[in-house]
């Protein structure tokens, strides 16, 4: 009888905590869809490893971001931006069978799923965080409006190591604000986010161009600036 009022009392807690912790985060997405974050989980990660080295952000309303920013990242990072809610369902059920087949697991992540990682929580593939991540994912989607998701993206995706927001990418790389990025130069900041680390905007490899490349194509078969306008 002890042990089994000990077992109901620690998974009582453990349910406590749990919805404790959900309706927290319910109140930071909610709060989120008018308070801009003043900084995110991977900013926070970057600052605890790299203590010494200085990290650039700087946040801007999304009417001081070139429309060739927006247009880039979706054309880029997910082209059915415009019309799922939050998920891609279609796209996931892809990427799990590919894994099923041995091909590895890849990210099949909407820009929705990528602003929640980025601003919730770690970087990782296991099935667990993409599953948060799916949750938060379809929680903001209908807690805030699509041009409020593309903002707080482009204002914490990472663009090189340290360099946070398209804001700070922008004066890092090209010496002039958001509002002013040329399409080609929106391509460019878009072609390193899979993984800025490694892909360099300053000095783009053979394989960055041919993403620009590609991007700018893309950009130009979505209609161009038209793609976004009915959000």
């Amino acid at each position: 009888m002890a042990k089994r009022s000990f077992v109901r009392k620690s998974l009582r807690l453990v349910a406590i905590a749990l919805g404790a912790v959900i309706a927290l985060m319910l109140l930071a997405i909610l709060l989120f869809r008018f308070v801009n974050p003043p900084t995110s989980a991977f900013m926070l990660a970057y600052q605890l490893d790299n203590p010494p080295r200085p990290l650039r952000h700087e946040w801007v309303p999304l009417s001081d971001i070139s429309p060739w920013m927006p247009l880039a990242v979706v054309a880029s990072e997910d082209q059915r931006f415009p019309h799922h809610r939050g998920v891609d369902v279609d796209a996931i059920r892809k990427a799990v069978s590919e894994y099923k087949a041995g091909e590895g697991l890849r990210g099949a992540s909407t820009i929705t799923q990528q602003t929640a990682k980025n601003l919730f929580l770690w970087n990782g593939r296991s099935f667990a965080r993409k599953a948060i991540e799916a949750g938060l994912a379809v929680t903001i989607d209908g807690l805030w409006p699509k041009q409020r998701v593309l903002e707080v993206y482009l204002n914490i995706a990472e663009f090189g190591p340290g360099i946070y927001g398209v804001e700070a990418a922008s004066q890092a790389y090209f010496g002039k604000p958001a509002r002013y990025l040329s399409q080609a130069q929106a391509a460019r900041l878009a072609a390193v986010l899979p993984n800025p680390k490694v892909l360099s905007v300053s000095s783009p490899s053979a394989y960055v161009q041919e993403r620009v490349d590609w991007i700018q194509r893309q950009m130009a078969q979505l209609s161009g600036l038209r793609y976004l306008e009915g959000l």
